[in-house]
């Protein structure tokens, strides 16, 4: 009876736990490829998931933020969904890379050709931004999810400091502090490890390359060695017979 008890006790825990945490894996969610470093250039991933077992998720909308506005924006092409880029004049013009910018995305919408995001399933929405801002520690979206049955769902609402987490709280991209080499495009780093690779690569290929020709002629070797022996056994056999 204990151990039933125990037992039961144990799957309601866990079913609680389920309850509370599953929330959280439903929302709209932003994340980089990598790191976002402040003053740099990003990948990064909106993920849809479908929370709706009788409806498709066919469109979703981001907002980006107004205080903070980036001039390059670049959606991934997406098999089964079409990406508009709407831009906006500014009020204050920025200056990027020596140029003066009038216009910052305000917003990128997604619209899907056939049935969207199934139930059961998610999707990774990419984004290349730039250049991001370096007086602030996070970027804030709000995203706007559009069901098959025309549902809308807003992830808009705001987490405050010490509160708990809103029902439908609004994506947020955490920036990283940017180092001198990260600093901008980041290409340099990026070229760097590519070449090291490319070193890494070269000096394997030749190693195996030298390994062959070694155990090439270890075998050419060995194979004369062997034919020798051969030669000489046929030979002495034969004087035996004719003594014989």
């Amino acid at each position: 009876m204990k151990a039933s008890r125990i037992a039961a006790a144990a799957a309601v825990a866990g079913s609680a736990v389920l309850a509370l945490s599953a929330p959280a894996f439903a929302h709209v969610s932003v994340q980089p490829e990598g790191t976002a470093a402040k003053g740099g250039y990003a990948v990064v991933d909106f993920k849809v998931p479908n929370e709706r077992d009788d409806a498709s998720t066919t469109k979703l909308e981001v907002n980006f933020p107004a205080d903070h506005p980036l001039a390059s924006v670049m959606p991934q092409r997406i098999d089964g969904w079409t990406a508009k880029v709407t831009k906006s004049k500014l009020d204050k013009p920025l200056e990027l890379h020596g140029k003066k910018i009038d216009e910052a995305v305000t917003k990128v919408t997604w619209t899907a050709d056939g049935k969207g995001i199934e139930p059961g399933f998610f999707q990774k929405f990419p984004l290349s931004l730039g250049t991001l801002p370096e007086d602030t520690d996070e970027l804030l979206f709000k995203a706007v999810q559009t069901y098959s049955n025309n549902e809308v769902v807003r992830w808009i609402e705001v987490q405050q400091d010490g509160q708990e987490e809103p029902d439908n709280p609004a994506p947020v991209l955490t920036l990283s502090a940017a180092s001198a080499d990260e600093h901008g495009h980041g290409s340099t780093t990026a070229q760097d490890a590519s070449d090291k690779k490319a070193e890494t690569a070269a000096a394997s290929d030749s190693g195996s390359s030298g390994g062959s020709d070694t155990t090439a002629r270890v075998l050419g070797v060995t194979g004369i060695v062997v034919g020798a022996a051969g030669v000489a056994y046929g030979v002495l056999a034969g004087r035996r017979r004719s003594a014989a």
